[in-house]
């Protein structure tokens, strides 16, 4: 039997935090370990993630708080009584 190849797609996770010191996002796709963000001069915090197709759960950690994408209106609950930010690869 074959197996399918899976392709990672590049996808581009972005917050405008320029007072923050420091970003990072955690989510389903790297169990929940935090990677840190980039910043630019005007304070825009990105990185860009290689993943698979699927959906998964991810938050921003800003400054050592949790928080959602207020760019992605798609969210789900969490077990810690606040939401996850969704994104969907396809």
């Amino acid at each position: 039997m074959r197996r399918r190849k899976t392709t990672a797609i590049p996808v581009v996770f972005s917050l405008d935090a320029p007072a923050a010191q420091d970003v990072s996002i955690a989510g389903t796709f790297n169990d929940w370990e935090p990677q840190v963000l980039s910043q630019d001069q005007d304070g825009l915090w990105q990185i860009t993630l290689r993943l698979a197709q699927g959906a998964y759960e991810y938050k921003f950690l800003v400054d050592a708080e949790w928080q959602e994408d207020p760019n992605n209106p798609r969210r789900t609950p969490n077990s810690f009584g606040s939401y996850n930010s969704i994104c969907e690869v396809s």
